[in-house]
């Protein structure tokens, strides 16, 4: 499957990630080693400039290794077309035992890059370079999860065969599927809903006491912004899970309107408007933002960060919110024009 187009695209994105980042570990060792913030030394304004370019470097690297679970996905559904028994990016996934954890492991390290980059941006608004050093642990720490992605992309794309038959989404996800291997078996509707936009209301709600666009209670939230914050970032992990568990079980057979069809990479396709790439982007970049407030309120606590950090946390609380407000309208379009208009959409 190398020749794939798909799969050459993903190639060249690892190339050009592990060239750039395994480049970038010198730059990060010689800082470990020397970096002195105080010294005006030849060495440290070599160090600087050096540092300026392996950083931006590394920024462009980890966006492109960020985007490539994108990439990966739309790859996975191509495939299907090719394996016998898959439908959609499910039964790809499914053909052999490295799909899954490549897709886990993209998705986490979506968020763990993203990290490192809204570090990066807080590093260079200070006139002190405060992160210099942490930035580049962590970008050693990253290493291995990078080369640990790279290596599970390439044993999934080696060992697809096209003459393996494998499950389809229909098979993997229904409701009779429990002995045969159902993902998330059988939720009940009613309780998943209540959780799913009690969750949002409380979500909505903390964000406007986070910017204190609450009239009357504005001392009080700058009083709990901390705790808040904190609280807010956690509500967007649970709700990131809650979220695909119910577009999985309850939402996507609404958009498909057959009510024992349930899959998460169906939506996707352009039968249906391209829709799952519109909800799975505001879903994970609002999950990003929102998770991303209880860095910046750690990181606020230095004093010559206070300012960036706060600034990207009263913009990221935004962003998440309208993340948020737009994942839920497209969510709900077809469920909702379900029950308001008898079952037809």
């Amino acid at each position: 499957m190398f020749l794939n187009a798909w799969s050459l695209s993903l190639v060249v994105c690892s190339i050009v990630v592990l060239f750039l980042v395994v480049n970038a570990v010198r730059t990060g060792v010689r800082v470990l080693r020397y970096w002195d913030p105080a010294s005006d030394s030849t060495l440290q304004i070599g160090l600087e400039n050096e540092t300026w370019l392996a950083s931006t470097l590394v920024e462009f690297a980890l966006a492109v290794q960020g985007l490539s679970l994108l990439l990966f996905i739309l790859a996975a559904d191509n495939y299907s077309q090719v394996i016998a028994g898959a439908m959609c990016a499910t039964g790809s996934l499914l053909a052999n035992e490295y799909g899954l954890p490549t897709l886990t492991l993209k998705l986490v390290g979506f968020f763990l890059y993203g990290f490192w980059i809204l570090l990066h941006q807080l590093d260079i608004r200070s006139e002190v370079y405060p992160l210099v050093r942490v930035k580049y642990v962590y970008l050693l720490l990253l290493i291995p999860l990078i080369l640990a992605d790279v290596v599970l992309q390439t044993l999934y794309i080696a060992k697809l065969d096209p003459d393996i038959i494998t499950s389809c989404c229909a098979v993997v996800l229904s409701d009779t599927a429990v002995e045969s291997g159902n993902l998330l078996g059988i939720l009940p509707q009613t309780a998943m809903l209540m959780f799913f936009y009690g969750t949002i209301a409380v979500l909505i709600g903390c964000a406007l006491l986070i910017n204190n666009l609450v009239p009357g209670l504005k001392s009080a939230a700058e009083r709990w912004r901390a705790p808040l914050s904190f609280f807010y970032a956690c509500g967007w992990l649970w709700f990131f899970g809650l979220a695909l568990t119910a577009i999985t079980t309850v939402i996507s057979s609404y958009i498909y309107a057959m009510p024992f069809h349930r899959c998460p990479f169906c939506i996707i396709k352009p039968e249906y408007g391209y829709i799952g790439l519109a909800i799975y982007f505001t879903l994970i970049c609002g999950a990003f933002f929102g998770v991303s407030i209880a860095a910046a309120e750690v990181l606020g606590r230095r004093p010559e960060l206070r300012v960036p950090a706060g600034q990207y946390r009263k913009g990221a609380v935004y962003l998440s919110l309208a993340m948020l407000i737009v994942f839920t309208m497209l969510s709900s379009y077809h469920f909702l024009a379900y029950i308001l208009t008898g079952g037809e959409s």
